[in-house]
């Protein structure tokens, strides 16, 4: 039985006749809050090759880059973009110092577009005449232009319910004591109407979220505002700003891939016995990442096209309006189906996973795993104590180190499966991997074939590696095995040239961004002096001391040189040979079959076809070949 590549990475979620799928879709709504007051403005260094830069510069490039991710890794979510501390104001609730900036065609929040990208990229250079810069919080006055940006941030962000959407803020400043010029009342009062508004936000669920961005004369104190208003503890305090730079640095190195958040897959029925049932969500952990679905534009208008069917009656050319029957013949007549009773004529199993038994871990091999694997934990949300029943389960499971043999599958493909106990993993910097169970799905007696063993004559030795070569061999993978290896370490050079060459295009752009094959071999890793040592040890235990690679190319060269003359030889004599039949009439006759098989790969030979075969099977290559 032959096995789909793709269909072993495919998802319940991907079988049109599943029924049983999750009702939950989480998707992201993020507000950038940039601060634009005149420091953010301030060069960072005055270095020639800093000179010039700027924070306002830095938080618009990672801004950018997070959104040119986006559009590859998570289309369907919808951002906005709102500065702050602006001369000018643009906002629904008309208030001073915040301007939210979009495109045309394109509402506050939405999905980020190209034309949006490429007109973002390019704010600093109309900033100043376009929007403008002014101290938003100043004393002597009530403005306060941060309180103004998380209310408007908030009403951005009403759209969605908070159980189907994660609402963020991320806010970007260099300022860490946004009140500091003013004093006395009035800045205790502004401090605790912003701090309560962002409460507000928070209790909604908003979660608001700091990058500052540090100054080099001096250090972002967290403490003096910020830690407040984010709700910050004071255990984590140290370790905030090392943590906020390297976020700030995977926003602007972010790859190009798609990214599949950890969501509900779907939701089954777990059948224990005795009419006990648990309801359990499963998850799907590797996902391969492919390039986009292709969509067909209008060539004029640039809209994408949609696409209809339509079944038109054979003998009357008239529109059928009537859905489509199946038809199979039996007993010269014609039975029909709708697609409804195909649908249920081919359902054998309910989708609902029922326990079968439990048996020894040792009996689970390892390549019974056919296809990924997928993970499922507990749900009270329709079936009250799933969570109980699955834990005391889960418990006694790993105590005796036993796995669940199940029954579960889709109406069109029903299985075994087993579901093996994993028990959650911490370290020093919390969960590591969660409790739960591992579904598998094993495979039917004919996935699992046998290595047969090839021999070149019968009754020979198979040729065997020496002890000292397997050695040698095994030193050689110690040196250049990578530690903690995982396939989230290298990205597809192909599809980030695809996606290069897509924003090269959206974006109008002249070059191409640069892309970084990191599957090619690492060279200098590979010249180090113990890789070299175990590889020249190697080499030596295979082909000996005297050794020399020229000359046995030079040999390989020339003896695919003789065999090449050969087979020419071989096919000018089948040519020449060929001649001297009449193929059309000994094919029209019937008289193939009075030829012998070194007279019927005459004419194999002399067309470059298949020699391989029984008679018949020659001759009817030939007819094939003639047309006939």
């Amino acid at each position: 039985m032959d096995l789909d590549p793709e269909d072993l990475f495919k998802d319940d979620e991907d079988d049109p006749e599943n029924e049983f799928q999750g009702r939950e879709y989480t998707k992201e709504l993020v507000v950038y809050l940039v601060d634009a007051s005149p420091q953010m403005f301030s060069p960072i260094s005055t270095l020639d090759d800093n000179k010039g830069e700027n924070h306002f510069g830095i938080a618009v490039n990672c801004i950018s880059q997070s959104l040119k991710s986006q559009i590859i890794s998570r289309s369907y979510d919808e951002v906005a973009i709102c500065f702050f501390n602006t001369s000018k104001k643009k906002n629904l609730q008309d208030l001073n110092g915040v301007f939210v900036f979009n495109v045309a065609e394109r509402e506050d929040l939405d999905r980020p577009t190209a034309r949006l990208i490429k007109e973002f990229d390019s704010i600093e250079e109309t900033f100043a005449k376009e929007i403008g810069s002014q101290y938003g919080i100043i004393s002597g006055s009530r403005e306060n232009s941060l309180y103004n940006a998380i209310w408007v941030a908030q009403a951005l962000l009403r759209k969605g319910s908070a159980k189907t959407t994660d609402k963020r803020m991320l806010l970007f400043t260099n300022n860490d004591d946004p009140f500091g010029d003013i004093r006395g009342a009035t800045k205790a009062d502004m401090i605790r109407t912003t701090l309560q508004r962002a409460k507000d936000a928070q209790d909604l669920g908003i979660s608001i979220e700091l990058l500052p961005l540090c100054r080099p004369e001096e250090e972002f104190n967290v403490s003096l505002f910020y830690a407040d208003l984010i709700g910050l503890d004071d255990e984590d305090l140290d370790q905030f700003i090392p943590s906020a730079g390297e976020k700030l640095e995977d926003m602007k190195d972010e790859l190009r891939k798609r990214m599949f958040k950890k969501r509900k897959v779907r939701r089954i029925t777990f059948l224990i016995s005795n009419g006990i049932s648990i309801e359990l969500n499963t998850y799907a952990l590797v996902r391969p990442t492919l390039p986009g679905q292709i969509t067909w534009l209008d060539s004029v208008t640039n809209v994408p096209l949609k696409t209809e069917r339509s079944f038109i009656c054979a003998d009357t050319g008239a529109l059928l309006e009537e859905p489509s029957k199946r038809v199979q013949s039996y007993k010269g007549e014609n039975v029909k189906f709708s697609t409804e009773e195909l649908t249920e004529i081919k359902r054998v199993s309910t989708g609902q996973l029922r326990l079968l038994g439990f048996k020894p871990l040792s009996c689970l091999k390892d390549y019974y795993n056919l296809r990924p694997s997928t993970f499922v934990f507990p749900s009270d949300e329709e079936i009250l104590g799933s969570s109980c029943i699955f834990i005391a389960l889960h418990r006694s499971m790993l105590r005796l180190r036993r796995f669940a043999l199940a029954f579960y599958g889709s109406s069109s493909h029903p299985q075994l499966v087993a579901l093996v106990a994993q028990d959650e993993i911490t370290s020093s910097c919390g969960q590591v991997e969660p409790p739960g169970m591992h579904m598998i799905y094993l495979p039917y007696s004919d996935d699992i074939r046998h290595v047969e063993e090839l021999h070149v004559d019968v009754g020979s030795v198979a040729p065997r590696a020496t002890d000292d070569k397997v050695k040698k061999a095994d030193a050689l993978m110690k040196r250049v095995d990578l530690k903690d290896f995982s396939v989230c370490q290298f990205a597809n050079p192909a599809l980030q040239r695809h996606y290069a060459v897509l924003q090269a295009l959206a974006l109008d752009e002249d070059e191409m961004p640069e892309v970084k094959d990191e599957t090619l071999p690492d060279e200098q890793g590979m010249s180090r002096q113990g890789v070299v040592n175990a590889l020249e040890e190697f080499k030596i235990s295979v082909y000996g001391e005297n050794y020399d690679q020229e000359e046995a190319d030079a040999l390989s060269s020339k003896t695919s040189s003789e065999a090449a003359k050969k087979r020419k030889a071989i096919a000018e004599c089948a040519v020449k040979e060929c001649a001297n039949y009449d193929w059309a009439e000994l094919a029209d006759n019937g008289k193939l079959k009075d030829l012998t098989v070194v007279e019927l790969k005459y004419y194999l030979a002399a067309h470059s076809l298949t020699l391989t075969g029984k008679k018949d099977v020659l001759i009817s290559r030939i007819l094939t070949h003639l047309g006939k």
